[in-house]
């Protein structure tokens, strides 16, 4: 469906063209783990900044770290405010959902939203990015009530790097979980790696050879500026078209094509048939031209970019007693306004004042 039809139908349309199908809920903004490229609150994160580009406390541009604090449960959307919402952006068009966090896991009972989100006519699609380390405990609950697919955030194969990388010991937790999806019959099961230049690079072969081993989607994400400490630096960014060839002299890559324009990877399949490899590059090869989706944190704030600097408030309006319809037309307001692109790497980018964490990933 072009624009014009879908303005026509009342989806969710920009005012750069494109029709939103794809929305982000966070349904925490609290973590078990403190990666280096979110929540970099450790003593080996500080260690591993500190020698090289960055002061512990300010950013090349004078920045001053971002001062986190948690919302209090109060603020939090409750998991029927969820669904509501979930069920209006539905019949908006939205037809993909991702609950994300924080780590999504550390909510009660999170298989009951699960449930009640899966139960809305019109999404097609339903995810869930974890970190790993609580899914055992969940994962047939998570089925249960509806789950279809999951990513996985697994930076490093070598327990000493990922405790350097994620602040804690939880290799072997990961690890077990990626099987259990698997054999529990999540489809497809993806696992997500953040490449930083001096901390896990040495590992991109080892990564894509477990992908291939275990028959995986994996992922390799370019570095982003959304960390507290406001540590990132454009020299600690591995591109995605360095990853490729690096890949490609070990190993037999064929290209997987795609009709769906909005997607965020580049793909390639192993050519023995096991596994693919997905390379994501929102800083040396934007994508945001066919960006389809949106956001909402856990707070019930309405983001249009990752990147975006201005919030918009829907949790006040759900617990104003708004109707569907001013919600309905709240939202394609907002959605008006969303940005073209997201300027990393230009003069005028200024990171936002939100973590990864906070934000949802």
């Amino acid at each position: 469906m072009n624009a014009v039809g879908a303005a026509s139908s009342g989806l969710l349309i920009d005012s750069h063209g494109r029709v939103l199908r794809d929305l982000r809920v966070s349904i925490t903004d609290r973590c078990n783990f403190r990666c280096l490229y979110c929540l970099p609150e450790t003593e080996e994160a500080a260690d591993f900044y500190r020698n090289r580009f960055v002061p512990p406390t300010k950013d090349s541009a004078g920045s001053t770290p971002i001062q986190r604090e948690w919302k209090p449960e109060s603020k939090i959307l409750t998991y029927e405010e969820i669904a509501r919402v979930v069920r209006i952006f539905a019949e908006l068009g939205i037809r993909k959902l991702r609950l994300t966090g924080g780590e999504p896991l550390l909510r009660r009972e999170v298989e009951k939203l699960v449930g009640l989100v899966s139960a809305v006519p019109g999404i097609d699609d339903l995810a869930l990015t974890t970190n790993g380390f609580l899914f055992g405990k969940k994962a047939q609950a998570l089925k249960a009530a509806g789950l279809k697919r999951i990513s996985f955030s697994m930076d490093s194969l070598d327990p000493e790097n990922f405790k350097r990388m994620t602040g804690r010991a939880g290799l072997d937790e990961v690890l077990a979980g990626i099987r259990l999806a698997q054999e529990i019959g999540l489809n497809p099961v993806k696992v997500n790696a953040v490449v930083i230049r001096g901390l896990n690079d040495h590992e991109i072969e080892a990564l894509a050879e477990f992908a291939r081993q275990h028959d995986l989607s994996f992922r390799f994400i370019e570095f982003m500026p959304l960390d507290s400490k406001r540590s990132w630096q454009r020299d600690l960014v591995v591109p995605s078209r360095e990853i490729l060839q690096r890949l490609q002299a070990r190993f037999q890559l064929v290209p997987v094509v795609s009709d769906n324009k909005s997607e965020t990877a580049r793909r390639w399949r192993f050519a023995d048939g096991r596994g693919e490899i997905g390379l994501i590059a929102p800083v040396s090869e934007p994508f945001c031209g066919h960006c389809n989706r949106i956001r909402l944190t856990a707070d019930g704030q309405i983001r249009t970019c990752l990147f975006s600097l201005h919030e918009h408030d829907l949790r006040i309006r759900l617990r104003s007693g708004e109707s569907d319809e001013a919600v309905k037309d709240f939202i394609r307001e907002v959605v008006g306004h969303k940005e073209d692109r997201h300027h990393i790497g230009e003069p005028e980018f200024v990171q936002p004042e939100r973590t990864m964490s906070c934000i949802g990933g």
